[in-house]
């Protein structure tokens, strides 16, 4: 079956023969050029002299003697006049940085307005009177003016809300801001697209003969037309020096109904354009084919159905026809997971849609000095939020040496830098120097990325390292600030940092340049509208979904949808058409067609396949084969991990016995305890294999953290009172307590940065972890004046308190040290107390039984209980003592349930005191030294727990694979 070019080809030459190279062919692109190209080399059979090609807008420009001006000149025109209309109404200006997000939309609607010759005073008039509607508008129809009074109905003098007055004063402003837009542009010698077009279509154009030069004019491929270019086209054919091949086929341009046909039932029926091509033809409805359609589990899962795609078409020979194979990726973010998938043995590729600057590491490399450059200039500060510093030394582009990196960070970690001072940001990277130096002038931002890029072209290519894409990035990224710098020179004193900030980011995200390939050869890649008058045997489209295929949303607008309707602007419905369109000529020619698209439902995607498909398969004689998208997903199957005391396990293990003459041995806390109550795993891998936790930066606080925050506190309280003597009473503990903030800031500085004195200002979520802190402090302290006098003999003793404890290992005694570092010791009405500070809500002083505190896989579990009962011990062992008394200060339950163990019955409360409390310590030792001797078994293996969410907040999830 011929391709439609081919077509156009074959007609071009039994028309015109030999005097085509007097003919211009413009197209909607340039990219159908090449391939018309072949097509009437092929039909020729000969060499001959091309015609002239041009994309449409190309065409028209050469009718006018101004240059048209890019967006940023666009742009600064505007705000002048803008501002002046401002100034005109008493009122003030706006900075560049507020008009630019209005003066987008502005500008597009301008253009709208010329492409679509409409009048800008009539369109921008108010009109709130309907009788007034219908004097001023006697031409339009009766559906045009309900469009018009529907609108300015909801406007009533009465009700106008503040919105509606600020809108009714700028479509006041817009008539006079649109003449003197243009005026300025044309006194510059510039114009733009859209007014070139308008000129052109009314006449007014600067060099209306430009055309003369072609004997004909051939326009191929167009489908919806402004009403400049329907006009124009209309007159040329009326001129006779026009010809128009539409691609079309029967199904939808003989259907009213489908909105496919939408504009070319417009183009030849109303409008009048007549198609060169003899007759259209009616390829969907006579074809039978089966569409195969894969609903892929998930955004990127789509790519992966190409390998499906080709292997079940059985054409991943790359034999070199361009019209073999097509992949449409309707949905453009899906280009490099596309890229990525397709197979080596699939031959050449040939991507037109252009690598996005966006998704490459170059971009990522620009958007971080833009971010730092934002920060530095906003928050006035000499320091570099830290995520951003890590994002710098990991990045590939920088060169940041490994040494220097790894000492950087390790500064970071040990001061714990949430803000990193660029004091510190020295390397021998050639990035370096200028990566954190602020600029506070535009036109110096430009200047100093542009440095920036050619450091980074220039040290790839030293350790020849760059890319040919990488090349081709950096080079368009330069040569896209070049740009912008020459735009913006001419207003260098009005642009602030933040603006030209914006401005570099809004000119890169779009930025896209192109892969190599040979256009005629391999697979072709593409999005939708690149398709326009290219055929395909096998065709492949990529998100098919609703949403996507057609788009939901549309450009922003100031011009209301009902007025748009009103003048017959372009709204959703057009949108609508024209994706139909290009989706079902894809369909005409083709022999093999595979869809897919994305059935996950996720806040951005409904599931939901187009529309145009379910249209397809209700009204056509298509078949569909539905099919589940099937990844092969491996699951590992962990084996129970089971850690035998054997070899350098046991030797490890063996170190923790005493050694001969020498305190070098390992130690059991209390911690270490619960860890082997909780998963002996754990145990293993932290005290006996030594793996430690990744250090990182906590931006907020744990509840570790605040714990480690309000001992400090007390620690210091008590102490600097214990210094003017250690006897403490209510009236100076009543006293100390108004240096509580004072203590509770320089505990959180020595938290966070290892230094009291650094907090000084501290930030909102700091506050807030001050407050917390203080309120314990403070529930304490009320407790302990309540039950003061008492005598301080200890506090977070830091002496080199151990003790050696006996147990059997085959058959062998062997001494382990047990040691812990109490929060504090106290004497109170003689006896000895143990006073263990608790911030958390599971700690409990109520127990039922002391099997029940070793237990393991349990609910019962009180660790609580075990390490104040472990203090208590080893206290009594090493100072020889007894009658120790256990306290558990529990911030947020001490106020109601007391400080000391109990034993919780029906019958009542039995306090952990005196006999029972010695009974207790009795038990304690037995099960103490039973836990001990089983850890230390060489016969009982390291196991996992059996309780899940023990595993919750385990640091070794990932190697155990639990």
């Amino acid at each position: 079956m011929n391709s439609f070019l081919k077509e156009v080809a074959t007609d071009l030459i039994s028309r015109f023969g030999d005097d085509l190279k007097d003919v211009a062919i413009i197209f909607n692109n340039k990219r159908p050029v090449i391939f018309l190209k072949k097509h009437l080399g092929e039909v020729a059979g000969k060499s001959s002299w091309s015609p002239a090609f041009f994309a449409v807008q190309e065409f028209f420009s050469k009718s006018s003697k101004l240059i048209i001006a890019d967006q940023i000149r666009q742009f600064f025109i505007l705000h002048k006049e803008f501002n002046s209309l401002l100034y005109a109404e008493g009122k003030p200006g706006m900075s560049p940085d507020q008009f630019f997000p209005m003066a987008e939309i502005i500008l597009n609607d301008f253009a709208q307005i010329d492409y679509d010759l409409v009048d800008a005073d009539e369109l921008f008039c108010e009109l709130e009177d309907i009788a007034a509607i219908q004097h001023q508008f006697p031409h339009f129809s009766s559906e045009q003016h309900q469009f018009l009074e529907q609108f300015w109905a909801s406007f009533s003098k009465e009700k106008h809300q503040d919105y509606q007055k600020k809108f009714i004063d700028l479509w006041k402003r817009m008539p006079k801001l649109y003449k003197a837009f243009h005026h300025e542009m044309e006194s510059l010698g510039l114009t733009t697209t859209a007014h070139i077009y308008r000129r052109l279509a009314t006449g007014l154009a600067d060099k209306p003969d430009f055309a003369d030069s072609y004997k004909k004019l051939v326009f191929v491929g167009f489908n919806a037309l402004n009403k400049s270019e329907a006009r124009l086209f209309k007159k040329w054919q009326d001129e006779d020096r026009a010809l128009f091949y539409f691609d079309a086929d029967t199904y939808y341009l003989e259907d009213d109904l489908q909105e496919a046909g939408l504009f070319l039932r417009r183009n030849l029926r109303n409008l009048g354009l007549v198609n060169a091509l003899p007759e259209t033809p009616s390829l969907i409805k006579t074809q039978q084919k089966e569409i195969q359609v894969i609903q892929a589990n998930g955004h990127a899962a789509q790519a992966k159905a190409i390998n499906e795609f080709l292997d079940a078409g059985n054409f991943a020979s790359g034999s070199g026809d361009p019209e073999q194979t097509a992949i449409i990726i309707a949905d453009e973010s899906l280009l490099l997971p596309v890229l990525q998938t397709i197979p080596e043995n699939a031959g050449r590729v040939n991507v037109t849609m252009g690598y996005p600057l966006a998704q490459s590491t170059v971009f990522g490399l620009v958007d971080l000095w833009l971010s730092i450059q934002e920060q530095v200039h906003k928050e006035k500060k000499d320091t570099i939020y830290y995520r951003e510093v890590e994002a710098f030394l990991s990045h590939p582009l920088t060169g940041v040496k490994p040494r220097e990196r790894n000492i950087l960070q390790k500064r970071i970690l040990e001061n714990q830098w949430l803000e990193v001072p660029l004091t510190e940001l020295h390397f021998a990277s050639a990035l370096a120097p200028n990566f954190f130096t602020v600029k506070h002038e535009g036109l110096q931002t430009i200047d100093a990325l542009y440095v920036l890029l050619t450091a980074v072209l220039e040290q790839r290519q030293k350790h020849s390292e760059l890319q040919q894409l990488e090349s081709n990035l950096l080079i368009a990224v330069s040569k896209s600030l070049n740009l912008l710098y020459e735009g913006l020179s001419a207003y260098a004193e009005n642009l602030g940092l933040t603006f030209v900030l914006s401005l570099i980011r809004r000119a890169l995200q779009g930025l896209s340049v192109p892969l190599e390939g040979e256009p005629l050869r391999g697979i072709q890649v593409m999005g939708l509208l690149e398709s326009r008058c290219l055929d395909f045997e096998k065709v492949i489209i990529l998100g098919v979904n609703e949403g996507t295929l057609p788009k939901l949303s549309v450009s922003p607008t100031f011009i209301p949808d009902s007025i748009r309707r009103a003048y017959g602007l372009p709204v959703l419905e057009n949108q609508d058409a024209i994706s139909a369109y290009l989706f079902y000529r894809l369909l005409q020619r083709s022999s093999d067609v595979y869809m897919a698209y994305n059935s996950l439902v996720d806040e951005s995607n409904s599931g939901e396949p187009s529309r145009f498909l379910r249209q397809l398969e209700f009204e056509s004689s298509f078949s569909f084969a539905y099919h589940l998208q099937q990844q092969p997903v491996q699951i590992e199957i962990n084996d129970e991990l089971v850690v035998k005391k054997e070899g350098e396990v046991w030797a490890a293990l063996q170190k923790f016995f005493r050694s001969k003459g020498t305190w070098d041995d390992e130690k059991i806390s209390a911690t270490a305890l619960s860890t082997y109550l909780n998963c002996a795993i754990q145990f293993f891998f932290r005290y006996v294999a030594k793996i430690k936790e990744p250090e990182e930066i906590s931006e907020n606080l744990e509840a570790n953290q605040v714990g480690s925050v309000l001992h400090q506190v007390l620690e210091w309280f008590y102490q600097q009172l214990a210094d003017e003597g250690r006897d403490m009473t209510a009236s100076r503990i009543r006293e100390k307590r108004k240096d509580l903030p004072s203590l509770c800031r320089q505990a959180l500085s020595k938290e966070l940065f290892n230094n009291p004195q650094q907090l000084r200002n501290p930030n909102s979520m700091q506050q807030i972890v001050l407050r917390i802190v203080q309120e314990y402090a403070e529930a304490i302290l009320t407790h302990d004046e309540n039950i003061a006098p008492f005598r301080i003999i200890e506090l977070e003793n830091k002496k080199d308190y151990r003790y050696r404890f006996p147990i059997n290992v085959k058959g062998k005694e062997e001494l382990v040290t047990l040691y812990g570092i109490i929060d504090r010791v106290d004497e109170r009405e003689g006896i000895t107390r143990i006073v263990d500070y608790k911030t958390g809500g599971r700690d409990e002083v109520k127990f039922s039984y002391l099997a029940d505190i070793f237990e393991r896989d349990g609910k019962r579990q009180n660790k609580a209980l075990l390490q104040t009962l472990f203090y208590t011990f080893v206290y009594e062992q090493v100072k020889d003592i007894r009658n120790v008394e256990p306290n558990l200060y529990i911030v947020r339950k001490m106020k109601n349930e007391g400080t000391l163990f109990f034993n919780g019955g029906r019958t009542g409360k039995a306090f952990l005191q005196a006999e029972h409390l010695e009974q207790m310590k009795t038990g304690f030792r037995t099960h103490l030294q039973s836990l001990l001797e089983e850890l230390f078994n060489p016969d009982i293996p390291f196991t996992h727990t059996t309780k899940p969410e023990n595993c919750a907040f385990c640091p070794y999830t990932q190697i155990c694979g639990k």
